[in-house]
C-alpha cells in the first residue's frame, strides 16, 4: 500500500507519525501524479491551496487499474471491508480465467 499526497515530505512525515501510519507516504508537491489521475481539486484547500481529492486505487502488478473509489467528500473513504471484498472478487475473477 502506498499513499500519495501533494504535501511536502516533512508534512507527510509528521502526519504519518501523528496518525501512526506505517505504509509508504509519497509526496507529489507539483501535483504531477495527482493531475495525471484527475484528482486535483484546485483551490479546495485551506487559503485556496490546491489539494488532492481523496481516492483509492487498486492497481495490479502490470499497472492496470482494477478498482477506483472516488467520493464527493474529503471525509468519505473506502472502508477496509469494502477494499478487502474487492480484493477477494478480483482474486476469484482471476482464478476463473478469461
Amino acid at each position: 500500500m502506498v499513499a500519495i499526497s501533494v504535501d511536502a515530505p516533512e508534512v507527510n512525515r509528521r502526519h504519518c507519525q501523528k496518525l501512526g501510519f506505517t505504509y509508504s507516504f509519497l509526496s507529489d508537491p507539483k501535483a504531477e501524479a495527482t493531475r495525471r489521475y484527475g484528482l486535483l481539486h484546485q483551490g479546495g484547500g485551506p487559503n485556496g491551496a490546491d489539494i488532492a481529492r481523496p481516492a483509492e486505487f487498486l492497481i495490479d502488478s502490470k499497472g492496470t487499474i482494477r478498482w477506483v473509489n472516488l467520493t464527493g467528500s474529503v471525509t468519505v473513504r473506502a472502508r477496509p471491508e469494502q477494499v478487502l471484498k474487492v480484493f477477494d472478487d478480483l482474486k476469484l475473477a482471476s482464478a476463473a480465467g478469461p
